[in-house]
């Protein structure tokens, strides 16, 4: 009995060589593959590796580009571990038509600048040229920023006070666009009951009065109160806090009806 068991441990001892051997290997793997690894982060840190290499701006409709990426000023020399976010911003932001810039790092040597602009509410009429006034009230007179032909946001008129601008362009960034895109002009036409009054002359021929405070909510009815409306008569669509439409032609009615 006891000689059956020596026989059995002695064939096992081959075994068990062989099982030291491969666990030996593999740490000497282990041990060479980190040794290895750590000197390649070692020199990616130490070395031009690390650097940004590539700066992608995304999200830009009216800034230009190469703008951007020279304000961020990240190449050549600076490592993808010392990105200075806050500084980036700052710098970028300094565009008013800016809004926000987030910074993303794409591995190795990428970094993406995702950035969100204020939107172009409407355009200011100065001397035959057109600038954009930005969500934030701010107008940009810059030679480059002029525009010869607005399409995609009404013309203002008449408003000289930046506080009464400031207040409707705040109001106009709440306006969905594809109503905001129904306006063609917006007059400032004070009167001493409302200081704030405007008209705003339509794409579809509607003439309309609203006032500036609380105009996105006024004006928002207007496509479902325009529908009920006969296009071939003229007159003004007053959208106010009760909506209703004034012809114009209903003293000329009465005139001729007394003249009869």
């Amino acid at each position: 009995m006891s000689n059956r068991k020596v026989v059995e441990i002695d064939e096992r001892i081959p075994t068990l060589k062989e099982r030291r051997r491969q666990r030996t290997n593999r740490r000497v793997i282990v041990y060479v593959s980190s040794f290895f690894i750590l000197m390649t982060i070692v020199m990616y840190f130490q070395t031009s590796f690390s650097h940004v290499k590539k700066v992608e701006v995304t999200g830009n409709q009216y800034v230009d580009t190469e703008w951007i990426i020279q304000k961020a000023a990240l190449i050549p020399d600076v490592s993808m571990w010392r990105i200075q976010e806050e500084k980036i911003k700052e710098n970028i932001s300094e565009n008013p038509e800016i809004s926000s810039v987030s910074i993303m790092r794409k591995w190795p040597n990428t970094v993406l600048l995702e950035v969100d602009e204020y939107e172009r509410v409407a355009y200011i009429s100065e001397s035959s040229s057109f600038y954009p006034l930005l969500e934030t009230g701010v107008v940009l007179t810059s030679t480059n920023k002029e525009v010869s032909s607005p399409f995609d946001a009404p013309i203002l008129s008449s408003f000289y006070g930046e506080e009464e601008r400031t207040q409707l362009a705040n109001e106009l960034a709440i306006v969905p666009v594809s109503l905001r895109q129904l306006i063609s002009e917006i007059h400032h036409s004070p009167v001493e009951s409302d200081p704030l009054r405007i008209f705003l002359y339509m794409n579809d021929g509607f003439v309309v009065s609203s006032t500036i405070r609380r105009f996105s909510e006024r004006i928002t009815p207007y496509p479902s109160v325009v529908t009920q409306l006969d296009p071939e008569v003229e007159g003004i669509v007053h959208m106010r806090m009760n909506p209703y439409f004034e012809r114009f032609d209903i003293e000329e009615e009465e005139e001729g009806e007394s003249e009869g």
